[in-house]
């Protein structure tokens, strides 16, 4: 591959002048008269080497093994950017690559097999998930596939945060409803929860226990009704995830740090640092030792836990349970629980930065300019459910990784609901599609295009070198976007890439430019470009699999025949 070529040729260089060989990137230029790849390499070894990007830069052009690098040309641009133009051999030799691989084409083994924790949604089982935490499952999902395309051993989590006061809520709220159900007059609390779900909650309640607690308010009747609207809203986040494409290997139960002595022993743990301290009845521990802006109260003085002693806690456990590497997946309302949290660990051992964290803004979904707000069923925000009912999972999945996670996210309804181009997800799918359309006009199938079957130095055009430069770069970018837990990148690819697909699919209209017809009346040029149309396909059959969307084979839109 091209790109692996270049970086051993630069590796080979670094080793020569005594430079440290890290991590090598290469990205495509803006501006393609700059080259076909560029790398900061140069940059980036300025202070170790004590020398001046440019310098280095400059000596890495003058030692680099051009023929072993598969260009044909470097120069130097700028401070010290290095610009590769391949040589034509090499542009196209790509395509043999892709058709080996085919369905592991964009696979790495850069993790190398290492385990990895992505914990994500850990919505609490109070109600239904709304799109805000649909926008987390999409990313979180995406993060922990590209960590697995990229080699590293998935372990996806659900934290349950199954008590707590947010759960008494819950119970009191089910209970006031399960009560008026039986003819009771009494009023949900203020600060319990309004929504029509609860209704429903009550209602399944009275199907299952009839009157047994109408008049029970005991400790055992509230754990009855607590649990059974635990389970019952946990059943339905389930559902809903589950028809989501979303899938965890393993639920945390918060309650269970508590059943367990987690949480006791964490204290107790915590204690023997000497870190731990005693003020107007409340513990303490000294997280500024850690860079925390202040010191956290670890119980309150009426002796309950704060939310930051079980989310100490339950971290120990991920790492006791031996995932050294874990990505939380929250929203940005999670801000401030950061620091405390890796203060507290690194109070018990555990490294700095420990876990590493993934904060996505909010979502807004807005039609014909004005923002959807209220759900009846919740009383608030549209849920997740009602979200991709009405645009179809594989749009609502494509828009919410389809923005960086620390951008506000616009979720359009009108282009959701657009069957055309200018839904980015179609706009992909519809490429995939044509690129299959062509196989069945040539009365051919994908599997009968084989690596090494064709003459790939046929392909000179612009439009095709272009396209297959693309096509080669689908490594780098999962590895990119894997490294930067951001799927987003893989979403401007696949949007680039289809484009490219288009402009050369259309351009090869046989009534307008015969030359360029993919379906050749000359054999060899024939098979050449059947061969860059199942690498196409390839590739952007492999991101949206990667992303968890569909890579329809057929398509009809209404103003034009079928794709």
């Amino acid at each position: 591959m091209a790109n692996d070529a270049i970086r051993a040729a630069l590796e080979a260089v670094l080793e020569e002048i005594g430079a440290p060989v890290g991590t090598i990137t290469l990205e495509r230029p803006r501006d393609p008269s700059h080259g076909d790849l560029a790398t900061n390499v140069a940059l980036t070894l300025a202070k170790p080497l004590s020398r001046s990007p440019r310098q280095i830069a400059e000596e890495i052009a003058q030692r680099l093994d051009l023929d072993a690098a598969g260009v044909d040309a470097v120069q130097v641009a700028g401070p010290g950017f290095l610009n590769f133009h391949l040589a034509t051999g090499t542009v196209a030799s790509v395509l043999d690559d892709i058709l080996d691989a085919d369905e592991d084409w964009g696979r790495s083994d850069v993790g190398q097999g290492r385990a990895v924790m992505v914990e994500f949604v850990s919505a609490n089982p109070t109600g239904p998930l709304h799109v805000g935490h649909g926008r987390q499952a999409a990313l979180g999902d995406g993060v922990a596939s590209l960590l697995d395309w990229t080699g590293w051993a998935v372990h996806r989590e659900y934290y349950y945060n199954d008590a707590g006061r947010q759960i008494d809520q819950l119970t009191f709220s089910v209970r006031a409803r399960y009560r008026q159900a039986l003819g009771v007059e009494e009023a949900v609390p203020e600060d319990g929860y309004q929504g029509e779900y609860v209704k429903d909650v009550a209602d399944a309640l009275v199907s299952e226990i009839g009157d047994r607690f109408k008049d029970d308010d005991s400790e055992e009747a509230n754990d009855a009704i607590r649990i059974h609207a635990v389970r019952m809203l946990r059943e339905e986040q389930d559902r809903d995830l589950s028809d989501f494409r979303v899938h965890f290997d393993e639920y945390y139960l918060e309650s269970s740090l508590y059943s367990g002595g987690r949480v006791d022993g964490t204290i107790e743990a915590l204690k023997e640092t000497g870190l731990v301290y005693e003020h107007e009845g409340a513990t303490w521990l000294k997280t500024t030792e850690f860079g925390d802006q202040k010191d956290r109260v670890m119980v309150r003085s009426n002796g309950q836990p704060t939310y930051f002693l079980p989310d100490v806690a339950y971290h120990r456990t991920k790492w006791e349970r031996g995932f050294e590497r874990v990505i939380n997946v929250q929203g940005a309302d999670h801000h401030g629980t950061v620091d405390r949290v890796r203060a507290g660990l690194q109070a018990l051992g555990l490294p700095a930065g420990y876990p590493e964290y993934v904060l996505h803004q909010m979502v807004r979904v807005v039609q014909d300019g004005a923002e959807v707000k209220f759900s009846k069923r919740t009383g608030s925000g549209m849920t997740l459910r009602e979200l991709y009912e009405q645009v179809g999972v594989n749009v609502a999945r494509y828009f919410f990784q389809m923005r960086k996670p620390d951008a506000h996210l616009l979720f359009d309804l009108d282009v959701a609901l657009d069957h055309s181009d200018k839904n980015p997800v179609y706009k992909v799918q519809y490429a995939h599609a044509r690129m299959c359309s062509i196989f069945r006009k040539a009365e051919v199938e994908l599997s009968d295009v084989q690596c090494g079957a064709a003459d790939l130095g046929l392909l000179t055009h612009e439009l095709e070198l272009d396209l297959v430069k693309r096509l080669g770069e689908f490594a780098d970018v999962v590895e990119r976007a894997a490294r930067d837990s951001s799927p987003h990148v893989v979403c401007d690819y696949l949007e680039q890439t289809a484009g490219a697909a288009n402009s050369w699919y259309h351009a090869g209209n046989p009534s307008r430019n015969p030359e360029l017809a993919v379906l050749s009346d000359d054999a060899g040029l024939r098979d050449a470009r059947l061969a860059l149309a199942r690498a196409v396909q390839i590739v952007l059959r492999n991101g949206l699999t990667l992303l968890g969307i569909d890579a329809p084979v057929r398509m009809v839109r209404e103003d034009e025949q079928e794709s």
